[in-house]
């Protein structure tokens, strides 16, 4: 059975208007500087898992010297990211496939580093992916993540209709629940760091901009109708970050080698 894609036009169209050309999750640029925060991203290949539109394989491969494989399960976003790659000339060290769920389509050892902004948060069995992870990774390879997290809590309804007006399949997990899977598949050197105040702050500030002075590009570009409808889903996700039930953290570890 084929993968269904979730990210329809007008919720793409929507993010790269809030978080910038070619990004998918929150920070742009900024949040790919920190997934690679000494890691010596220049001249090494990284994987890219959840890549998008492309936007951060982009700054990988233009701010940051590396050489980019990014995969995605939805055609549609890697249609996007191979001609947004070929327009701006950098298709010769950055290209982009669609996969299926499960094992990685890759030989031991084939990346130095490996990143995720989003997907790990989509995908239910966290073990059997950062198994594959550390499988592709080169000895002493790295894998860094930003990721959508939960608390210990129980969901509230708050919580459930924020997922409702998201309509994504989530498997939110505990940043600390994170770093135990990745020492649990033989990662070392585990870090985690909540990024929950971080985001509480943007994410405040984006709800402003898409009902305030960004509300008119919005609307010209998808319409009044899906205009409201993420006016409506910001702000129901700034309620669920404000009472600490959706959280947001980074989370890395390195193979042995």
């Amino acid at each position: 059975m084929g993968h269904e894609n979730e990210y329809h036009d007008a919720m793409v169209d929507l993010l790269e208007i809030i978080w910038g050309k070619g990004y998918m999750a929150p920070g742009g640029p900024g949040n790919v500087a920190k997934m690679l925060i000494g890691l010596r991203p220049a001249g090494k290949r990284i994987l890219d898992i959840g890549c998008g539109i492309g936007g951060p394989a982009f700054e990988m491969v233009s701010a940051h010297g590396a050489h980019v494989v990014g995969i995605d399960l939805e055609a549609p976003l890697v249609e996007r990211a191979v001609a947004r790659a070929a327009d701006i000339g950098i298709d010769d060290r950055c290209e982009f496939n669609v996969v299926e769920a499960g094992p990685l389509e890759f030989a031991d050892a084939s990346f130095d580093i490996v990143t995720s902004a989003g997907a790990v948060t989509q995908t239910e069995d966290k073990l059997s992916l950062f198994a594959e992870i550390r499988r592709v990774l080169k000895p002493g390879g790295w894998f860094s993540c930003y990721e959508w997290m939960k608390s210990d809590a129980d969901y509230s309804d708050d919580m459930r209709y924020w997922f409702k007006m998201e309509g994504l399949t989530y498997a939110m997990q505990t940043l600390e629940r994170y770093g135990a899977q990745l020492e649990e598949t033989g990662f070392e050197n585990v870090q985690t760091r909540d990024a929950t105040d971080w985001y509480r702050r943007e994410a405040r500030r984006e709800y402003d901009l898409i009902k305030g002075k960004l509300y008119d590009t919005v609307v010209d570009a998808l319409g009044k109708e899906d205009a409201d409808y993420f006016v409506e889903n910001w702000r129901a996700m700034v309620v669920v970050i404000d009472i600490g039930e959706m959280r947001q953290g980074y989370c890395r570890g390195r193979k042995p080698g």
